[in-house]
């Protein structure tokens, strides 16, 4: 049995998928973490969950960033957003939780930061 599972595993059967890359967690998982640590309250500040929303939040941001640029130069931008735009955590987290149950489980972050971007600034 030992020699079976360690062929499968040279193989690579059992290997570990590769991580998503930063800005391709999904709309579910983040929103999973977050209402985890708001659940704990002032002790959600010593997790390490913090962390690692904070860094998918900016790499979703840089994932769109860098998509509406190209869009720009293609004169077609999907958003317009403020050179300064702020956008509040309660005011992301609502727009996340804006999308059906079923479906967040298939959308990255870096695309629900570019439709709250759309939604929040439109190009007129």
């Amino acid at each position: 049995m030992k020699r079976i599972f360690l062929g499968l595993a040279a193989l690579g059967l059992f290997a570990v998928p590769a991580q998503a890359a930063p800005g391709d967690m999904s709309v579910a998982t983040f929103l999973g973490k977050a209402e985890a640590l708001k659940a704990k309250g002032m002790a959600a500040m010593f997790s390490s969950d913090v962390k690692v929303l904070m860094n998918e939040g900016k790499a979703a941001a840089a994932v769109y960033r860098a998509r509406l640029e190209g869009e720009r130069k293609a004169g077609k931008p999907s958003s317009c957003p403020p050179p300064k735009a702020s956008v509040s955590s309660n005011e992301m987290l609502a727009h996340l939780a804006s999308y059906p149950a079923a479906t967040r489980p298939g959308i990255p972050m870096h695309r629900a930061m570019g439709d709250f971007f759309a939604r929040k600034f439109p190009c007129r």
